[in-house]
């Protein structure tokens, strides 16, 4: 095909009518409305360090290529490097690179030269003078980032579900994303191309860091709430629509010729939910409720008594429920409620338990849950930990803890050193509290195990949480937001190390499995023989209508327990 001078100088001047070119060349079809908007986002970027999310399928890969090429055929000087995943993935870029600039006749000159570098993932182009960086280089994002200067870094797909899955692989991502600043040179440009992968995604973390994003979803949003989510952020050709007439716009196909509804839909029984979500409709809060199945909207949130509580309790997550002046630090649209209601009936805890989960001297923790139970719920009174170890500070902190809450039984994690623990604490509580010590040995999968535990139990509303608890924890995510229960409870997936620490959380979930044995008993039977009883002790000759205990009040915690309970607060540690 021949193009006249004219058609070429306004390739030149405009992107959008080199991509129409380079599509025409290749045999592709003409480009849609959303990929020219792609390619006028990428001519007028409105930020050097910039972010395209596209779904699946949009060819925002063979558009940034096409980029590339054009800005050195406007100025052959500038250098390149595309980092992706895998080398190979890299590699495939610059190859389809240099297969436009020797497909279009007027790029001819920008072939390499005998004497310039020309292999498949390293290039130059005529023009350039001679200089240590070529024009054109791939590796892949663990491969040798460094030894060369870069005008434009091509990031395409650097997070993939390979590298990403678990916190220690985003840890380490996140870190290698960091060299691109010593590659790039004053006044060029990096531009992110992917979809991202979880909630805590790399691009989400980018955006934290100054980097703006704009998102072509494959569907107009389907509700107010998901356009919510998207903000400023949704590409203009696609917000302007959906925002004159929502109802006209809500669950279309925004580029019907690439991805028409029957497609789409096709795709999306193929992805599943969560995978649709991610890769389609670039909506990280939706994808969540599928990865991250623990939801603190699924907790009761209530100033607990340490001896007592109602028998019966009510759970709703209406929004006048919202605790709003407490500090939630779940995922987004995830928030803390309080009880609807509760039963007039009080009386005290069937009993206490203490669950510890031990530690070495390294960053991990010896946390702790302190887990009451009455008639079928459960009421965590106090979560906490420190990195101390297994001092004699820290065992005489636990015992004093144990003392305060009149803990019956402490659980004990035996996978550390054989028992160890145990035995170093024992002595310290017979002095302090004398209890029953319980060592339990967990061989399945942590995380799996965990969630297996918490979900039924949270998704049954039976899990009560002192509202002071969550004041506590919020103090340690100021500080250190990975060890805080709360992150790591709604952060938590069935991915292998999908935490870098998740102490607390097993602490509570081994005190909740203790009591799982009694958790069956139906909050109506249980309340039905609570009264029974009473009723015999009123009609005992000895006690009588008129006699009184300090069980039929609800009796709050007054200042001296909480005072009692601070001074031993291991906050401190933080």
């Amino acid at each position: 095909m021949e193009w006249t001078e004219e058609q070429i100088a306004k390739a030149k001047e405009d992107f959008r009518v080199f991509i129409y070119m380079v599509w025409k060349m290749i045999s592709l079809p003409d480009p849609t409305p959303i990929q020219y908007d792609i390619a006028h986002t990428l001519q007028n970027l409105p930020n050097d360090r910039f972010i395209i999310e596209g779904f699946r399928g949009v060819a925002k890969s063979f558009i940034t290529c096409a980029y590339a090429v054009w800005t050195l055929w406007r100025d052959p000087q500038k250098k390149v490097e595309i980092v992706s995943a895998s080398k190979d993935r890299a590699d495939a870029n610059a190859i389809f690179i240099k297969r436009i600039i020797y497909t279009l006749p007027f790029l001819a000159h920008l072939k390499a030269r005998p004497d310039q570098r020309d292999q498949q993932n390293l290039f130059d182009v005529g023009p350039a003078v001679p200089d240590i960086s070529p024009s054109i280089k791939s590796v892949g994002i663990s491969g040798q980032l460094t030894g060369s200067r870069a005008d434009l870094l091509i990031a395409d797909d650097v997070e993939v579900a390979n590298n990403s899955g678990t916190q220690t692989q985003r840890d380490k991502l996140n870190e290698a994303v960091k060299e691109f600043d010593a590659i790039i040179k004053p006044k060029g440009q990096i531009v992110y191309l992917g979809t991202p992968q979880n909630e805590m995604s790399l691009y989400n973390e980018l955006q934290q860091r100054g980097y703006r994003c704009r998102i072509w979803t494959v569907l107009y949003p389907e509700s107010l709430s998901e356009r919510e989510f998207y903000g400023d952020r949704l590409a203009k050709i696609i917000a302007d629509k959906y925002d004159n007439n929502p109802e006209l716009y809500a669950g279309k196909p925004t580029d019907p010729r690439r991805f028409d509804e029957e497609e789409i839909y096709k795709r999306r029984l193929s992805y599943g939910k969560a995978g649709f979500a991610l890769q389609f409709m670039l909506n990280t809060n939706l994808s969540d409720q599928e990865k991250y199945p623990l939801k603190v909207q699924d907790l009761m949130i209530a100033n607990l008594s340490l001896d007592e509580a109602n028998l019966k309790w009510y759970w709703s997550n209406d929004r006048q429920l919202r605790i709003n002046d407490l500090p939630c630090v779940a995922l987004k649209g995830d928030y803390f409620y309080e009880p609807q209601g509760r039963s007039n009936e009080v009386f005290e805890y069937t009993g206490t338990v203490m669950a510890v989960d031990p530690s070495g001297r390294g960053k991990d923790e010896t946390s702790y849950a302190v887990v009451k139970y009455l008639n079928g719920y459960l009421f965590v009174l106090e979560v906490g930990g420190t990195r101390e170890g297994y001092n004699d500070s820290t065992l005489r902190q636990l015992a004093n803890k144990a003392k305060i809450y009149g803990v019956n039984e402490i659980v004990v994690e035996g996978n550390f050193g054989d028992g160890m623990f145990s035995q170093l604490f024992k002595p310290v509580l017979n002095d302090i509290h004398p209890c029953s010590v319980t060592e339990v040995k967990n061989y399945a999968q942590k995380e799996a195990r965990i969630i297996d535990t918490l979900e039924p139990v949270m998704m049954r509303h039976k899990l009560i949480i002192h509202k002071q608890v969550i004041l506590d924890d919020y103090q340690v995510y100021e500080n250190a937001p990975a060890y805080s229960l709360i992150y790591q409870m709604t952060r938590l997936s069935r991915d292998r190390g999908a935490l870098a620490h998740d102490d607390r959380l097993d602490a509570l979930c081994m005190a909740v499995a203790y009591w799982l044995a009694v958790m069956d008993r139906d909050e109506e039977i249980g309340m039905q023989e609570q009264i029974e009883a009473k009723l015999e002790q009123w009609l005992n000759p000895d006690k009588g209508i008129f006699y009184r205990d300090e069980t039929n009040q609800m009796r709050p915690m007054g200042r001296s327990e909480a005072k009692r309970i601070s001074t031993y607060n291991m906050l401190k540690n933080y």
